[in-house]
């Protein structure tokens, strides 16, 4: 019997492989895995690039205007507005404008195309010394510049929730036309919205090639 069970485990041994030591079966496994990180990596690299090299060569941006007419231009890199900074005088001019921040009819538009829409924030000032400035809420269309609300804002503090006024439309005609010439006279104008529709189709490209290029610097490393 005893001679029998020797036989049989014999046996065994030669049909059964010996299994891998647990150290062994670990180390081959994290290979594995790191091969797969790699392949992973090494594949988003390739798509990331050849992504980019598309986007540089089909529609390569422009430098950024420093300068529109009076006004001053900050391009604020890696962010979704910019600034232009102006004067008239004792006044200083104010104009924070968003990136493509959607598409609807303008009130100006006589067709049923959807066009690009720009958020305009004006602030018209008179020195540090004011207590208050003037704030025009407006929206760039690629060929005109609507006014949504028109209101002053104190200085310091603000309040939680300040008076707005009306919307612009419900104002009286000829204080609508008065508003529109006080604007136009400190360049917040038609020939404005043709500038900045220009700009940011140039700033979504370049903001574009940024974002791709620095997920591609974060993946390298």
């Amino acid at each position: 019997m005893a001679r029998f069970l020797l036989h049989s485990r014999r046996l065994l041994k030669t049909l059964i492989p010996p299994l891998p030591h647990p150290i062994t079966f670990l180390s081959s496994r994290s290979y594995i895995s790191e091969m797969r990180r790699a392949a992973f990596k090494d594949n988003l690299l390739r798509v990331l690039r050849t992504e980019i090299t598309y986007e540089s060569e089909s529609r390569p941006p422009s430098p950024a205007a420093a300068r529109f007419d009076s006004f001053s231009v900050n391009d604020r890199p890696g962010e979704q507005w910019i600034r232009l900074l102006g004067k008239k005088g004792k006044e200083d001019i104010k104009i924070d404008a968003t990136m493509f921040d959607g598409a609807a009819h303008s009130r100006r538009s006589d067709g049923d195309d959807a066009r690009l829409h720009i958020s305009l924030v004006v602030e018209v000032s008179k020195g540090e010394a004011s207590g208050c400035v003037l704030q025009f809420v407006c929206s760039a269309w690629p060929d005109a510049v609507d006014i949504e609300k028109v209101f002053p804002v104190r200085r310091g503090p603000a309040a939680l929730r300040p008076y707005m006024g009306p919307d612009f439309r419900e104002l009286d005609e000829e204080m609508q036309i008065a508003v529109r010439e006080y604007l136009e006279e400190r360049g917040v104008n038609d020939k404005l919205a043709e500038f900045l529709h220009s700009y940011m189709a140039n700033k979504d490209q370049t903001e574009l090639l940024r974002w791709l290029r620095n997920i591609e610097s974060h993946i390298k490393i």
